[in-house]
């Protein structure tokens, strides 16, 4: 019984560590593959293995070094507003439409409605795109909030929704809508302090 416990545990950290080898944000990796560590650690400490208890505290040692640096780190964000008819604009929408379909399924491009379309900057590494259009005089309703996979960790969101706030009600905006059929963005949205009214449809005031 205590050898199928024992195992239950090592092969239980075995599978976390691979599950964060598949994550593409390295934020998500460094947390999943702290965790698998750690049970590593303890398993190792449990059967004895002095080595693998060792191994897998220096990795334990090495995450948490990484996620103060990234914590810690001060980001630079700007934006880098684009034109509707941009050629760049349109390459990158194609190159992550695959991405952008899991997403948003039909997403589709209208240069013609947008009137909103900006580049998020990352210390000068694009690390999203904003594209939104004006309905109701002072309704931004979001075509797309799109983030690249290493980028997912909100702040791109926090940017967007809290610091250009005040940029938004210059240009006569008073609140946000933003629509789609996501659990994982509805998610999203709601951490920003968006709000559902219609199924599928959330709003923010500015």
């Amino acid at each position: 019984m205590e050898i199928n416990y024992l195992q239950y545990i090592g092969y239980t950290a075995s599978m976390i560590i691979a599950l964060s080898m598949t994550m593409s944000s390295i934020i998500k990796f460094r947390w999943i593959n702290l965790v698998g560590a750690s049970i590593f650690s303890v398993y190792g400490f449990m059967i004895h293995a002095i080595p693998v208890c060792v191994l897998n505290g220096i990795i334990i040692l090495v995450d948490i070094y990484y996620l103060t640096s990234i914590y810690s780190k001060k980001e630079v964000f700007e934006i880098l507003e684009i034109n509707a008819e941009s050629e760049y604009l349109k390459r990158f929408l194609k190159f992550h439409d695959d991405r952008i379909q899991k997403i948003l399924p039909g997403f589709s491009y209208n240069p013609d409605r947008n009137t909103v379309s900006f580049f998020i900057l990352r210390n000068m590494s694009v690390a999203g795109l904003f594209l939104a259009h004006r309905e109701n005089e002072t309704e931004l309703h979001v075509g797309l909030d799109f983030v690249l996979p290493e980028y997912k960790d909100f702040k791109n969101g926090k940017y967007v929704y809290f610091k250009l706030r005040k940029k938004f009600m210059d240009a006569g905006y008073k609140s946000i809508i933003a629509e789609g059929n996501d659990l994982k963005y509805f998610k999203y949205l709601k951490k920003l302090g968006f709000k559902e009214g219609k199924p599928g449809v959330y709003s923010k005031d500015l």
